[in-house]
């Protein structure tokens, strides 16, 4: 695909969140239509969404980690929806010549109601054959209308962190080196990398803890080229980053990452406390950072990467994304929605 349309797919992302809920009600004239909920081969959460444009379908996926990104064509064929994803790697040459490589995966799925089976075939890169996994997926529920704020009620606060030491809360990967410790009444994630070694990748943290819809409120302090992020119900992540004088963007500081860009500009330098109010209700997400509302009640579209599962209708846990940098959290306050 080319970066000119590659470009103008992103820019709409957030609106494909109200296409798929249109999608849904059409899908008995094309049953791949909308938004599907997938759990990828080894397990991790992944995202399929198709639409129809000026008479054409077109996708765009999520795989474990990373953004959302669009496939290369999409096409229904003897009833069966056929997708194809562009691999661009390099590889050696028999001279040792690093040379870049362009692989195209199928992704081939049948739909039987809500239902999805799905297998991915891709040529090997370095050897003859090729890879074959098969996944699943789910359709996503119809997404609610945005819900009236200045109706919803929340409970008592929640306090996460007593800020003395990790009660409530654990590792997300057991056998990750854990950075995570109480200091100073802080919530505090020390993911140092020593020069010259192989990077070590810091264990995520959850809450025990779970939660359906709820408002959240707390403080952090990014450092120098800092990357974190807040996982909402373990499946939404609004991104926490180093993103001080960067031109708007859905990776950077308060977006909700490579699906909702902020409207506004609203973050400090690294080194700066700075406040978070995020609002989860009827999978819309209203976020307001440091005073100032840069996500006002937008739809969810689905999981974003990293994600613990793509059920978008189960409870989960805050978790906060430490495999990146170090990074500091401060006055972790959450209420529940009571009505």
């Amino acid at each position: 695909m080319n970066l000119k349309l590659f470009t103008s797919f992103c820019r709409r992302i957030p609106a494909l969140a109200i296409v798929l809920a249109a999608a849904t009600a059409t899908a008995a004239a094309n049953p791949y239509l909308g938004a599907w909920a997938l759990t990828i081969p080894g397990g991790g959460a992944g995202w399929l969404g198709v639409e129809e444009r000026d008479g054409k379908l077109q996708a765009a996926m999520l795989w474990g980690g990373g953004s959302v990104f669009p496939l290369e064509s999409a096409t229904v064929e003897d009833g069966r929806l056929v997708v194809t994803r562009i691999h661009n790697i390099q590889t050696k040459d028999p001279a040792g010549k690093t040379v870049k490589t362009r692989i195209t995966e199928t992704i081939t799925a049948s739909a039987a109601g809500d239902d999805l089976k799905l297998t991915s075939v891709k040529p090997r890169a370095n050897s003859p054959g090729e890879d074959k996994a098969e996944f699943s997926g789910k359709r996503q529920p119809p997404l609610p209308p945005a819900p009236d704020l200045a109706k919803i009620r929340f409970g008592e606060p929640i306090s996460l962190f007593n800020g003395k030491d990790l009660s409530g809360w654990r590792l997300l990967e057991s056998r990750a080196p854990n950075g995570w410790r109480a200091r100073d009444g802080l919530l505090v994630n020390e993911a140092v990398q020593e020069e010259g070694k192989p990077r070590k990748n810091y264990g995520n943290l959850r809450t025990d803890q779970e939660f359906e819809d709820f408002n959240l409120k707390l403080e952090v302090r990014v450092p120098k080229n800092g990357n974190s992020g807040i996982y909402l119900r373990g499946i939404y992540e609004v991104q926490v980053s180093d993103s001080y004088g960067k031109p708007l963007d859905s990776h950077n500081m308060g977006g909700i990452y490579s699906r909702i860009k902020p409207t506004a500009a609203a973050e400090k330098p690294a080194g700066e406390w700075q406040t978070y109010d995020i609002t989860l209700v009827d999978r819309h997400v209203t976020v307001i950072l440091n005073g100032i509302k840069i996500v006002d009640n937008q739809p969810l579209a689905g999981c974003t990467g990293g994600a613990l599962w793509s059920d978008v209708s189960r409870p989960g846990p805050i978790y906060l994304q430490g495999d990146h940098t170090s990074v500091e959290y401060r006055n972790l306050m959450l209420r529940p929605r009571v009505n």
